[in-house]
C-alpha cells in the first residue's frame, strides 16, 4: 500500500505519536593533537583492591532544549561509584578540574591513587 507522508503525518498526529530525529554526531576527542601522551598504566586493569587506590574519569555530552551540555565524571573503580562530577556548557579544562576537585574534597584519596583518563586534549579554560 503506497500512501502520502501527509497522511503518514495526520495518522501519527491523531495516535499522539511524534517522529524521533537523528541527533547531530559531535566528536569530543581530539587525537590530533601535540601534547605528550602519558603511559598507560591502568593497562585495562579495571579492578581496585580498595577504595581510592583506582579512579577513572571521563567525559561525555547530552543534549538540552538550549544546546549540548557537557559531564565530566570520576568513578572509582573498587566501588564503581561516581565520587566527583561537573557539567558545563562548554567543553573546557575547567569542566575536569571541577569534577576532580569534587572527589577529591568528598574523598581524600592518600598517596598512590592512580588518576586514569582517556587524555581529551582540547581547549583550555
Amino acid at each position: 500500500m503506497t500512501v502520502s507522508r501527509t497522511r503518514i503525518t495526520r495518522l501519527m498526529g491523531k495516535a499522539g505519536l511524534k517522529v524521533r530525529c537523528k541527533r547531530k554526531f559531535r566528536t569530543t576527542t581530539n587525537s590530533k593533537h601535540r601534547h605528550a601522551v602519558a603511559e598507560n598504566v591502568l593497562n585495562r586493569d579495571f579492578t581496585a583492591q580498595r577504595p581510592n587506590q583506582k579512579w577513572v574519569t571521563d567525559i561525555t555530552y547530552l543534549p538540552v532544549s538550549e544546546g549540548w551540555m557537557y559531564l565530566a565524571a570520576v568513578m572509582d573503580l573498587f566501588s564503581r561509584k561516581i565520587v566527583g562530577w561537573a557539567m558545563r556548557d562548554t567543553l573546557h579544562t575547567e569542566l575536569v578540574v571541577a569534577a576532580l576537585d569534587m572527589a577529591s574534597t568528598n574523598r581524600r584519596p592518600g598517596a598512590g591513587l592512580l588518576h586514569h583518563s582517556d587524555q581529551w586534549a582540547g581547549p583550555s579554560s
